[in-house]
């Protein structure tokens, strides 16, 4: 049952994500930051913990995964170190996913030759 929710909850937010997309003139920079904006403001307001209890990986893989990350990292680093933790929270909390985006992109980069658009 935990992985029919996390696919139907994860697939909601890319069917939401597509349908954007398609009916709405919004770019695709855009629709990200509204994603990961909306996972910053619902983890704000208590809404997207019960998300993340139900859906598991499927609310959490997701750019409002993210947001949500970004917002509890804050929250965090507030109630530890005060003023400071509104600019340390965010990156210590997502620290380990920037980073193995940052490994994984290199490794790629080795094996994988990027060619220019034309």
């Amino acid at each position: 049952m935990e992985y029919l929710w996390a696919f139907l909850i994860g697939g909601l937010f890319c069917a939401i994500g597509q349908i954007l997309i398609d009916f709405t003139k919004l770019t695709p920079a855009r629709i990200l930051v509204s994603y990961v904006v909306a996972g910053v403001i619902l983890g704000a307001l208590g809404l997207y913990k019960p998300i993340i209890d139900k859906a598991g990986g499927g609310a959490t893989v997701p750019l409002t995964g993210f947001g949500y990350l970004l917002a509890e990292g804050v929250k965090k680093a507030v109630d530890e170190n005060g003023f400071l933790g509104i600019f340390t929270g965010g990156l210590t909390a997502a620290a380990a996913g920037i980073c193995a985006a940052i490994v994984f992109g290199f490794i790629t980069a080795l094996f994988a030759k990027s060619t220019p658009k034309t």
